[in-house]
């Protein structure tokens, strides 16, 4: 089984306030589906409020991002899954759920992690 990366930026979501309940409700229906189909392996949003830092190797700490990563905010979840076709199909109740495209990304075969 592939680990797969949906995610999406929060600007993607245009999503009137009054919806947002809705559109919440319909995610976390996702998830429960997900879990209750034991592929769910981690998910949840980037805290917009807490700005990132960089770490380097000799530990150093300054508060920047990479430039590529600097809009890297919004909503992500992590799945286990037999096929790029199923990462797919939930990619879609995602991207249905929270009114926006996702974006599909497949993990490295790692034994170690």
């Amino acid at each position: 089984m592939t680990k797969y990366l949906i995610s999406f930026p929060a600007t993607a979501m245009k999503v009137p306030a009054e919806s947002l309940d809705a559109v919440g409700e319909a995610a976390r229906q996702v998830v429960r589906e997900a879990k209750a189909a034991g592929v769910y392996v981690f998910g949840g949003g980037i805290n917009a409020d807490v700005a990132p830092l960089m770490v380097a190797s000799d530990g150093t700490v300054t508060n920047e991002t990479y430039p590529q990563t600097k809009e890297f905010d919004g909503g992500f979840c992590i799945l286990q899954l037999p096929s790029r076709e199923a990462a797919i199909l939930w990619a879609a109740k995602i991207a249905k759920a929270c009114r926006c495209s996702q974006e599909l990304r497949e993990f490295g075969d790692d034994p170690e992690s």
